[in-house]
Order: C-alpha cells, then sequence, then structure tokens
C-alpha cells in the first residue's frame, strides 16, 4: 500500500469525509467537483475494474482486480487507490453487478454486500452514486470507436433509434439506450433491468431437451442460467447427462476453448448452443426495444470466442423470428472488444454529477 493513504474500512469515517461532514449542503457548494479527482469501477462477480478520472475528464488509471483477493469491496478501492496517493477522488461512480435499491446493495453472484453511505464516508467522497452495471455498459456505447467493435451481420444502425445491450460474463446483464433528455439538452437515457432472468426459451428439440434437464435442476431456467460463464457449464454438463456420458468438471474457459471443442463432442456442442441461444435472446432484445440502433454484445465471454462466434448460429438465430425477419435482418449487431468498456459509460455519468454539482 503506498505511503500516506489510510487502510480504510466501510464504517470508518477518513479525515477527508469528517472534516465534509461538518454541514452536507455547505461543503457541497463550497467544493468545485469539476477541478477535482474522481474514481469509477465496474464491479462483478470475478472482476472489479477500477479507473481515476481527471479534472479534465480523462483516465489516468485503469486496474482490474480479483474480487476474492479482497474481503470488501472498500479494502478492493483502497488497494487500488493507493497505486496513485497524488490523486484524491471526490466523486465516485460504481457500477455493480447487482439491481441496486436503496443504501444496502449486495452483488448477485458475489458475496460483497455494502452500504453505500457507509463507504462513501471511508472513502472520504462528497457524493457515490452506485447504478447497474449494464446502466454503465449501455452509456459507453456512443463513446465507442469503430476499431473497438466487430459487426456481426445486418444493415447500418438508425440514428436516433434505441439501442440494446447485452453481455454474458459470470452473470448476464441486460440494458438499452433510448433517446431521451438530460439535463434540460437532448441525449439518451439507460434503462437500468433484470433481463437476463427472462425466461429462456428453446427453438428446437435439442434445445428443449437441455433445458428440460435444468428445469430438474434449477424450477425456473433463465436465460443467465445458460448464456453466462457457470451456464455454459450447465450447458456443457446438461449435454453430457443426455448422453449418460460421466461429469468432467470443466470451467467455462476450458469448454470455450479451441483445443477442447476439437477434441471434445460436449465442448463443441455446448459452445454452438451458447452462440446460438444468446442469438435467440438478442433478438428478442431487439423486438421488445425496436432497436434499429443495433445490438451491441459485451461481458467477458463472446470477445474471447473470436471466430468461433462471429461464424456460428448466432446471427441466423437472432434473425429467425417468422414475418419479422426482414426487420431484424436490417440491424446490426456488434461485439464490443474495448477493455472495461463499462468505465467509459460510469464516466459519463460522472461528467453529468460534476456538471450539476
Amino acid at each position: 500500500m503506498a505511503e500516506g493513504r489510510p487502510a480504510l474500512r466501510v464504517g470508518e469515517m477518513s479525515l477527508r469525509a469528517a472534516t465534509r461532514a461538518g454541514g452536507a449542503s455547505e461543503s457541497m457548494t463550497a467544493i468545485d467537483c469539476s477541478a477535482e479527482w474522481g474514481l469509477v469501477g465496474d464491479i462483478g462477480a470475478t472482476n472489479a475494474r477500477f479507473a481515476l478520472v481527471r479534472p479534465d475528464g480523462g483516465i489516468a488509471l485503469t486496474r482490474a482486480i480479483l474480487c476474492n483477493d479482497f474481503p470488501t469491496l472498500a479494502d478492493a478501492i483502497v488497494a487500488f487507490l493507493a497505486e496513485a496517493p497524488e490523486a484524491t477522488p471526490s466523486h465516485s461512480v460504481l457500477a455493480i453487478a447487482s439491481s441496486p435499491d436503496g443504501d444496502i446493495v449486495s452483488l448477485t453472484n458475489h458475496p460483497w454486500t455494502f452500504s453505500t453511505e457507509a463507504l462513501r464516508e471511508a472513502l472520504g467522497l462528497v457524493r457515490l452514486q452506485i447504478v447497474n452495471d449494464f446502466h454503465a455498459n449501455a452509456l459507453a456505447v456512443p463513446h465507442l470507436t469503430p476499431d473497438e467493435l466487430i459487426k456481426v451481420g445486418g444493415g447500418e444502425p438508425l440514428a436516433g433509434a434505441p439501442i440494446g445491450i447485452l453481455g454474458p460474463g459470470s452473470g448476464l446483464g441486460v440494458s438499452a439506450l433510448v433517446p431521451g433528455t438530460l439535463g434540460g439538452a437532448f441525449g439518451a437515457v439507460a434503462l437500468p433491468g433484470e433481463g437476463g432472468h427472462v425466461t429462456m426459451a428453446a427453438t428446437d428439440a435439442r434445445e428443449s431437451a437441455v433445458l428440460e434437464v435444468l428445469r430438474r435442476r434449477f424450477g425456473h431456467v433463465s436465460a443467465e442460467r445458460v448464456l453466462s460463464g457457470p451456464g455454459l457449464v450447465n450447458l456443457y454438463a446438461a449435454l453430457r447427462e443426455l448422453a449418460d456420458a460421466p461429469a468432467v468438471p470443466l470451467t467455462a474457459e476450458e469448454i470455450s476453448h479451441p483445443e477442447a471443442r476439437t477434441s471434445d463432442r460436449f465442448a463443441h456442442e455446448a459452445t454452438e448452443m451458447f452462440c446460438a441461444m444468446l442469438g435467440t435472446i438478442a433478438g428478442n432484445l431487439a423486438l421488445t426495444l425496436g432497436a434499429r440502433g443495433g445490438i451491441y454484445i459485451a461481458g467477458g465471454i463472446v470477445p474471447k470466442l473470436g471466430a468461433t462466434f462471429v461464424q456460428s448460429a448466432f446471427r441466423e438465430r437472432f434473425e429467425a423470428k417468422g414475418r419479422f425477419a426482414k426487420y431484424l435482418g436490417e440491424i446490426p449487431t456488434y461485439v464490443v472488444i474495448r477493455p472495461f468498456a463499462a468505465l467509459l459509460g460510469a464516466a459519463e455519468l460522472l461528467r453529468q454529477e460534476r456538471n450539476g454539482c
């Protein structure tokens, strides 16, 4: 840990926070937050990604930290901030793989739980905003450049039309970006939600058989049960069970590895089914939103599949909606390959926060 930064814990107020706590409204108006550093984060079940935002809005430092290396989120943040002791952030936006509602926040697929207010005080922040991680991913889309995307079929995006974004990782995040008004100026609004937990539907007998195996195990089989890292493991295990093959405890990374897909027919089929089912859910999202601005695939799994995903049944399944096949055929789909993309969206929220303070 860098010298000069205390080892803060949730519930412990730093000297900086205590100084500001003397009068919340007075200190808020006295601080020129446009001249101070910011902290943004994208916290999933496996990795916590952080960045510092300079007073001019540029990102100065980006790091990924394994969540399991730290007992609390506060510990992870302090470890990150120790790398740049000269930067003391006053405002922060953290995008969390959860549905934040109230002061207490719990990650969906990780044991971290924290109080927003206690974390704000412990870190000495004027303001801490907690949002869903795919809320931030959606706001990142307008900031992505062409070389940070891989197009997988479709026509050209329609300007001003809704955009859908979803991404398999430790879970399945889903959001949207729709035209709206922010701060009196025309802009775009991200829609937070939990679309990863919609019911997964089969499109053929093979998928029906797999989902029946999973229903016996889970009861309700959501899209996330098959379209995530653990979901790929579920598909693989179900396919082996259907064939009366012995269970093999492979990880999602091992299942999707090119060598496994070549040597293990169940790994190959599980990966192909994963891509096809993702096409089903992406097509559903496009129809629900009227997402003629495009559908964007984020998350940690699909970019690693590379050409396997591009050549998979994803796009065919995306368009396979009967009378609306032509409608969907015109909607472009993209894979987001920029690392830490959600931090762009969190930085956008931070910019809005600074403009309004």
